[in-house]
């Protein structure tokens, strides 16, 4: 099979008459080519195949129409859902994505951001891995004045853009709601306490706590690794043979959230009346499960749109400035069957 040469604007040029000049910038609007001349290069470009070649744009102007996007799983419904968010306005404003995993693996993150980098990406969008505690990584991009936007997961010390939610104010909330509903002993599934948005839900889990006069627990706080299924079927077991079992858990993600619920049905506990439990994302697996898991709001698409438009509005002449600025969103409790009503 003959495979067809590619179009080049210097093929558009010998068809249409023009020279290669006049060809680009009709392509690309100009204003000193006429509507019609546009009209009819672009009419031909179409017929005969033409596809602008955007990575050789981006190595002449030393950077291309493209957004990296660095993130850990790609399979989270709150990382797509992010994505998503990201997508629709980079293609709004003629954009392209790359998409690269980390697998919350540090050394992963590291050569995925250096391979980002060669690609000559016109900014980058990050949600850390949770092993990563190093930034020296993300140096080269602040070095070419290539914005980077930390997003959900964020860096406490290094000068750039973040996008994230109030996590502090969602942890106390969560934690309330358990006490309102008349818990006692409540359990936290703690993340990574290095990564800002575990840390900060612990803390307000122990404001909470302390506001209501409830007793901190060391052995109801439970670190976790990925906050995984399995991790949550584990200490959700260990939990209940307890002598006294806590009566709730505020889970820092909904997977381990929902392990909680099928763990404890599997061993004849009632939730919510013997254990209530909240989780935190709104997944789509939390109103899915039985009873559906109250859980806190996480508006990832939101975020996937601001992260999106800091780059695409970025401007190295108020660089300072720009660089050092924080979004910051609210996020409220769902509450559904697995958590009490509260009186």
């Amino acid at each position: 099979m003959e495979i067809k040469k590619e179009v080049t604007i210097y093929d558009l040029a010998k068809e249409l008459n023009y020279s290669p000049s006049t060809i680009s910038r009709a392509l690309n609007n100009h204003k000193s080519i006429s509507k019609k001349t546009i009209k009819l290069v672009k009419q031909t470009a179409e017929r005969v195949g033409y596809r602008p070649n955007n990575l050789a744009a981006g190595l002449r102007n030393n950077k291309s129409k493209t957004i990296g996007i660095l993130i850990p799983h790609i399979n989270r419904p709150f990382v797509s859902t992010l994505i998503s968010g990201i997508e629709e306005a980079a293609r709004k404003a003629g954009y392209n994505v790359l998409i690269s995993q980390s697998y919350d693996d540090y050394k992963n993150e590291v050569n995925n951001a250096h391979t980002l980098y060669d690609s000559r990406i016109s900014g980058l969008i990050v949600s850390l891995a949770m092993e990563t505690t190093d930034f020296a990584h993300f140096q080269q991009f602040v070095d070419q004045g290539i914005p980077i936007v930390f997003v959900d997961r964020v860096p406490k010390v290094f000068n750039s853009y973040k996008v994230v939610i109030d996590n502090y104010s969602a942890g106390y909330k969560a934690t309330k709601h358990l006490i309102e509903g008349g818990c006692k002993r409540i359990a936290h599934f703690a993340g990574s306490q290095h990564r800002n948005v575990y840390e900060e839900r612990k803390k307000g889990y122990i404001d909470a706590l302390k506001e209501y006069n409830l007793p901190i627990e060391k052995e109801l706080i439970i670190p976790f690794k990925t906050l995984s299924f399995e991790e949550g079927k584990k200490v959700t077991k260990k939990l209940l043979e307890m002598k006294n079992p806590p009566d709730g858990i505020f889970s820092a993600n909904d997977t381990a959230a929902v392990s909680a619920i099928i763990c404890a049905k599997k061993m004849g506990v009632s939730i919510p009346e013997e254990l209530a439990i909240i989780g935190f994302n709104d997944d789509p697996i939390s109103s899915i499960v039985e009873p559906a898991l109250s859980t806190m709001s996480h508006p990832a698409l939101k975020m996937g749109k601001i992260s999106a438009k800091r780059i695409l509005d970025h401007s190295l002449k108020d660089l300072d400035k720009l660089l050092s600025e924080v979004s910051v969103l609210n996020t409220e409790v769902i509450a559904r069957a697995s958590t009490k009503p509260i009186s």
